[in-house]
């Protein structure tokens, strides 16, 4: 199993970022994804998650509305649109594969990936 985060960086509170994930070595297609990400000093949080078909998403009431998560099976991409960022969203952001929603909003994962640095400041 191999997930690859690209697309953090630095970016001004208001701005956008689209983060990707290639994954590899498992049916990408038939399994639930999520992203999880983990600030300096503090645990990973769950941030959102969508089923395998893509047409069921779940967010974290702390980014409902701003963030939307998508897939393209075709392609074995995770994406995350994050817009109207906050200095708060600062944190690695990682993939992750999980046996379902209700583990990964758990933090329960089958696998994440090394993850991608997103800093918002001024």
């Amino acid at each position: 199993v191999q997930l690859v985060e690209s697309g953090g960086g630095l970016v001004q509170p208001g701005g956008s970022l689209r983060l990707s994930c290639a994954a590899s070595g498992f049916a990408f297609g038939r399994t639930d994804m999520s992203w999880v990400r983990q600030a300096p000093g503090k645990g990973p949080e769950w941030v959102s998650a969508i089923n395998s078909g893509g047409r069921a998403t779940y967010y974290a009431d702390s980014v409902k509305g701003r963030f939307t998560i998508s897939r393209d099976n075709a392609k074995n991409t995770l994406y995350l649109q994050m817009d109207s960022l906050k200095p708060e969203d600062t944190a690695v952001y990682s993939c992750a594969s999980g046996t379902s929603i209700a583990h990964m909003q758990g933090n329960d994962y089958l696998s994440r990936g090394q993850g991608t640095q997103v800093t918002v400041s001024s």
